[in-house]
């Protein structure tokens, strides 16, 4: 079977649309509502975003171009696309190095499908009342760690698999065009509220004032570049894998600042979203993941209206939880369609049970949980973004710039290739260096 019968077989977007607002919802997840949340204030305020929005369109928009258009161009994930490479240039360890892009992501649908195990539990608490009038420390404590998560888990799993197993179009692209725009209006709901309580200002002052000697500090231009990178979600496959999915007819370029530009947007209202709240029932903003089931329960303990206001905000983190964990399971479910043609509705279900079997202890296990977490996203899924980089810029130049090419009015020319080279991916390797250092960056 040649190419061109391959690539009219495999299914796409119904859309630009879709494609774009699909791989917004990729792109947003848990790290744009307490990390960035968190960030914008410690280091430097509105300060901050000087460096974070220079890094996130110099660097994030290129992965973003280079992984949709490496996956456009091969109509496949980043292991068949890598393995193509390398065999046609008869480069060996094609399977192996195709294979670590694809493992990364798998890694973080582990440990993502525990955390929105954590999210479901806890909207169910607020519809049911029990998440109010007692110790929201003792409560996550007791219930994180234990055996009563892991029906959450695999809760979390089962949600992604059902929107995994109905395709591309009406599956992935039909859930973002639904959750996408109520997410937003959830977000503009919970922000007016946020800002008109009592004290919120100090909120806001934390968020905007600039503190610009952070500026002259080394690290928030590290956090914000580990921000950047990692908030676009970059990991050399969930969005190869939606680039295969996209039509010749969309423009990548426009696509992917556009990906940028709303991920971006999102990240800041969600910071307006709950750090007005926290100040004005004076809590700790630097909370970290605890900000979600410690710091923010307390508030809706004490708010007027807190019950639905708190359902509300976990159906919100759900919907911005789950637009991402399917790409995280599409990643891998598309590695095995193509390896070994198997049925989607077939792999959906094995990478689905491969997920829950290897979720399971670190649901059981705190600081196993945290060493997992910790071994993926500072190690292997940038490994694999990094990798992915490289052969395409590398090994692929001509047929990638002709990809990004498709459809663009103005052609962007052989400097996007070299700033790649020499820039981006130079970048990609300090990441790793510097998530090392730091214990972890994104």
């Amino acid at each position: 079977m040649d190419t061109e019968n391959k690539k009219s077989e495999r299914e796409l977007f119904s859309s630009k649309f879709g494609f774009i607002i699909s791989c917004i919802g990729a792109a947003l997840g848990l790290g744009n509502i307490w990390m960035f949340s968190y960030r914008l204030g410690a280091y430097g305020g509105a300060a901050f975003l000087i460096p974070y929005f220079l890094f996130v369109f110099l660097l994030g928009t290129t992965g973003l171009i280079i992984e949709f258009a490496f996956g456009r161009s091969h109509r496949a994930g980043s292991l068949t696309g890598i393995q193509r490479i390398f065999r046609n240039k008869s480069i060996r360890g094609a399977n192996l190095l195709g294979a670590i892009p694809v493992i990364g992501l798998t890694g973080i649908m582990i440990f993502y499908s525990v955390v929105i195990g954590w999210i479901l539990k806890y909207f169910y608490l607020s519809i049911s009342g029990e998440l109010f009038n007692q110790d929201h420390v003792t409560l996550f404590s007791n219930f994180t760690g234990s055996s009563s998560a892991i029906p959450w888990t695999i809760l979390a799993v089962l949600i992604t698999l059902g929107i995994v197993f109905s395709g591309i179009a009406k599956g992935i692209e039909k859930l973002n065009k639904i959750v996408i725009p109520i997410l937003m209006l959830i977000f503009v709901l919970m922000i007016v509220r946020s800002l008109t309580l009592d004290g919120a200002m100090a909120g806001v002052k934390y968020l905007l004032h600039p503190q610009w000697e952070a500026l002259l500090n080394i690290e928030t231009w590290v956090m914000a570049l580990g921000q950047a990178f990692f908030t676009v979600s970059l990991t050399g496959c969930a969005l190869v894998v939606y680039g295969s999915y996209a039509h010749d007819s969309a423009e990548l370029v426009s696509a992917s600042f556009n990906t940028a530009m709303y991920d971006s947007i999102a990240a800041l209202m969600a910071a307006f979203m709950i750090i007005p709240a926290v100040f004005a029932f004076g809590l700790d903003p630097a909370a970290g993941p605890s900000l979600l089931f410690i710091t923010i329960p307390k508030v809706f303990s004490v708010m007027p209206y807190g019950q639905p206001l708190s359902i509300l905000f976990f159906l919100s983190i759900i919907f911005a939880a789950i637009t991402s964990s399917v790409s995280m399971l599409e990643g891998p479910v598309e590695a095995l369609i193509s390896s070994t043609k198997i049925k989607r509705k077939k792999a959906t279900i094995l990478i689905a049970l491969l997920v829950i079997i290897l979720a399971i202890p670190l649901t059981l296990d705190n600081h196993l949980f945290e060493r997992f977490a910790d071994l993926i996203t500072i190690i292997v899924s940038p490994i694999g973004a990094m990798l992915l980089a490289f052969v395409a810029v590398y090994l692929y130049s001509d047929e990638l710039l002709k990809e990004i090419n498709k459809s663009r009015r103005r052609p962007i020319g052989q400097w996007f290739i070299t700033y790649a080279r020499f820039i981006y991916v130079p970048i990609t390797i300090l990441i790793i260096v510097l998530g090392i250092i730091f214990g972890g960056i994104g």
